[in-house]
């Protein structure tokens, strides 16, 4: 058998009949209107799209919506809502509803039918994806780029492969209505704190509610403000609170906390988790490095390491990544360990698809904003990307960040549904360090650095988390510590108030 007979021709498929059993459709949907309990014990979620017939799509979505209204459904309820259905009239009309139940045979396994109809939809989607692929794959045309076709390809399988393929369609306004009660429930029962994946930072976490599904999060700042410490700590938070939930036997959908995709393109694996070490073990990266440890820390880093073993926290430290590729390795982590946060390290070390001599780089900034808007949207997950800053800070006396500072594209802005700036103080006082004073100085010199020691002494360990944009809520700053020894961030202790530093 030669290669040529093995595939198909996309006039060959459009003859064959597609998967389905529509005598599998009446017998489910026959059990359903015998039984109405018979949907809350399905294993899979079926959709009205799932049904290959459209009359039974009709039927099906139907039932959903009586039985979410907390009626009973039977063929005679159901009348009233077909009488006029030209299609069901070619059926037999409404008493074709009476004959689905007739028998009862789908009362035997549900179940069975049920996995069924599902897997048979899935196989349709399958099919389609194969067509458009081989069609795609034809086109030899210069505006078609390959590895643009392949991100296309593995999106669309992953859609499949998540059951979503089917469900592309608008979704009801009281299905979107239910997915936003289950979230204000959940803020609710944490006692109005947190209503996403927490940061561990719980004046944070206050200010904002957690982070939200579907939204892209910058995080930007100066070279030095602790962006990437931050950025890893919320990913270890996250991860963290997530084992210790399930460990409490609390439902992954139910927890807080998250298992963590860390992109890290400018920093090695083994880089950051010298990081998360010297963080738990309470040890400076730098002795860490050096290996200026005593046996009794050595001990101690022995210990925080087999606690972060079991750690849901998977690095990838690639370099160069293109937002393609990024997005492909992101939907495939997120099928093989359910991800429930992606951080990215940083957003100006990836690369657009098109990487050609004549590439406008603010277009190309543009284009990998909106493709990480994409796949928290896709994936249903917070995103987090640090981003540069300009130098126009360094130009101003107040070094506070602006929105206007992000560097090279204000799509960032635009895409971004939070943006965060990292600010310490501590950092610019520091680089303003006077002569340090001997015996042969003036009084001046003494008085100049006492009067610098005063005020590094004041803000030493203290550094501003500035929300400049949220568009769940309202802007403002968040007071945090910075551990620089141990790149740890973590709440004021309770002798600073939030109110003395507003």
């Amino acid at each position: 058998m030669t290669s040529e007979t093995l595939l198909l021709r996309p006039e060959e498929t459009a003859t064959r009949a597609l998967p389905a059993n529509v005598e599998a459709e009446a017998a489910f949907l026959g059990a359903v209107l015998i039984d109405n309990r018979v949907i809350e014990e399905l294993p899979t979620q079926l959709a009205p799209s799932h049904f290959f017939e459209p009359v039974h799509a009709r039927i099906y979505d139907r039932i959903l919506q009586l039985l979410d209204r907390k009626a009973v459904v039977t063929p005679v309820t159901l009348k009233p809502y077909f009488e006029s259905d030209e299609s069901l009239k070619e059926l037999g009309g409404p008493a074709y509803l009476a004959r689905l139940t007739a028998d009862g045979q789908g009362l035997l396994a549900p179940r069975v039918l049920a996995e069924q109809i599902y897997d048979l939809a899935l196989l349709r989607e399958l099919v389609t994806v194969g067509r458009n692929l081989v069609e795609g794959a034809m086109d030899t045309s210069e505006a078609v780029e390959p590895l643009e076709q392949i991100e296309q390809a593995e999106q669309a399988l992953y859609q499949v492969a998540e059951g979503a393929g089917s469900q592309s369609e608008a979704q009801s306004f009281a299905t979107a209505t239910r997915t936003a009660i289950t979230a204000i429930e959940r803020a609710f029962n944490s006692g109005g704190h947190i209503a996403g994946k927490t940061t561990g930072l719980s004046s944070l976490n206050e200010k904002i509610g957690g982070l939200h599904d579907s939204d892209l999060i910058i995080l930007a700042g100066r070279p030095g403000m602790g962006k990437t410490s931050l950025a890893t700590n919320i990913a270890f938070n996250a991860a963290d609170r997530f084992r210790r939930d399930i460990d409490d036997g609390i439902a992954p959908e139910e927890s807080v906390g998250a298992s963590v995709a860390f992109f890290s393109l400018e920093m090695s694996a083994d880089q950051l988790a010298t990081r998360i070490l010297a963080e738990q073990s309470k040890i400076s990266s730098e002795a860490l490095r050096m290996g200026k440890i005593s046996r009794e820390d050595f001990q101690q880093l022995s210990f925080a390491s087999q606690r972060l073993a079991e750690l849901p926290l998977y690095i990838d430290d690639t370099p160069a990544l293109s937002i393609a590729a990024l997005r492909t390795r992101a939907r495939r982590l997120k099928r093989r360990h359910d991800i429930g946060l992606i951080v990215v390290d940083y957003l100006q070390l990836l690369q657009g698809t098109n990487r050609s001599g004549n590439d406008n780089r603010v277009n190309e900034i543009s284009e990998i904003s909106r493709g990480l808007k994409t796949l928290a949207k896709e994936l249903g997950v917070p995103v987090i990307a640090l981003s540069q800053l300009s130098r126009a800070v360094e130009q101003r006396d107040d070094k506070r960040p602006m929105l206007s500072d992000l560097r090279e594209s204000g799509s960032i802005e635009q895409d971004a549904d939070m943006v965060w700036f990292v600010y310490r103080e501590d950092y610019y006082i520091k680089a303003t360090e006077p002569k340090y004073p001997s015996d042969n100085d003036q009084p001046e010199v003494q008085a100049k650095w006492d009067t610098w020691r005063e005020k590094m002494e004041q803000v030493t360990g203290l550094s501003e988390l500035i929300i400049a944009k949220q568009r769940h809520g309202a802007t403002g700053k968040v007071r945090l510590r910075f551990e620089a020894r141990i790149t740890r961030f973590s709440d004021l202790d309770e002798t600073y108030s939030q109110h003395d530093y507003e």
